[in-house]
């Protein structure tokens, strides 16, 4: 613990998934006190015994997020976890405050509307932090991940994923697809990364490649690229053998358990960057 950190309020605006949880529990041995912000419908119950405070909110519900951070005495937050657009469409229930946000948006990108909220947090003495802030340790490192490595064909399926990302990451369409003999088999979209395997599994067959980066216009504050062990689960279903993750810039929730689960599954994991150098092999 750093004893400057001692009792400071940090916010937490979480999303689903357990990454809001895994933030909370790093903080909180930091010496931060938590103050959440959930969401009805994306965040997970079980968020309440890792975090002091947290307040449950409807997507689009504003001002009442803004009175409670500020009730909590929050300067700084963080926004992690995504709320799926599906759910935005079913359960948005957007206030004066945050129909007034959305009325400046000239598109409806995931990165303009987090954007704009970021923005009127800030103008009202809220620093959003970038997500990668305390959780040293748990970001993809460079290189080989697994006991597995890819084989040349994986890495050239890699490399075509890879590059496809970085065209549809401008047009704001998802961080992952499926790679099958430099074929791209399926974009994940609004359904989420964990769908998206699924169903490039059933297209693909067994030997499927996973590539999975940050958009390149990508805002560190938020939305970055997280793989978990229903991941490794979901590609064990699909029969998928290679994930590629972007090293630096991915969050593995579980460490442990996502590389072991990878291991007695024999599926790869390479942590990629834009300057590595080839990382060919051609093990089995």
């Amino acid at each position: 613990m750093n004893p400057s950190n001692e009792g400071k309020p940090i916010g937490l605006i979480a999303g689903d998934g357990r990454f809001p949880i895994i933030f909370a529990d790093n903080v909180r041995r930091l010496g931060f006190t938590v103050s959440a912000i959930a969401h009805l419908g994306s965040t997970l119950p079980e968020l309440e015994s890792h975090v002091e405070n947290i307040h449950w909110l409807k997507v689009g519900q504003f001002s009442k997020a803004l009175a409670a951070l500020k009730q909590d005495g929050v300067c700084q937050a963080v926004m992690l976890g995504g709320i799926k657009k599906t759910n935005v469409f079913t359960t948005l229930r957007p206030d004066l405050r945050a129909l007034a946000i959305f009325s400046r948006l000239k598109h409806w990108k995931d990165d303009a509307i987090l954007r704009e909220v970021a923005g009127e947090l800030e103008r009202e003495g809220i620093e959003i932090c970038e997500s990668t802030f305390g959780l040293e340790g748990i970001l993809a490192d460079e290189g080989y991940l697994t006991k597995k490595r890819p084989t040349k064909k994986d890495e050239e399926d890699i490399q075509f994923g890879w590059e496809t990302l970085e065209t549809l990451g401008t047009l704001d369409i998802g961080q992952c697809v499926v790679v099958k003999n430099q074929v791209i088999v399926a974009v994940e979209a609004v359904e989420g990364t964990d769908e998206a395997i699924a169903r490039g599994g059933k297209l693909a067959g067994k030997g499927g490649v996973i590539v999975k980066r940050t958009k390149p216009q990508q805002d560190l504050r938020f939305d970055l690229p997280a793989i978990g062990p229903q991941t490794i689960q979901t590609m064990i279903l699909a029969q998928s053998s290679v994930l590629a993750i972007e090293a630096n810039k991915t969050v593995i929730l579980d460490r442990e358990e996502v590389i072991s689960r990878a291991n007695k599954a024999g599926i790869a994991i390479i942590g990629k960057t834009e300057t590595i150098e080839s990382t060919i092999s051609d093990s089995p």
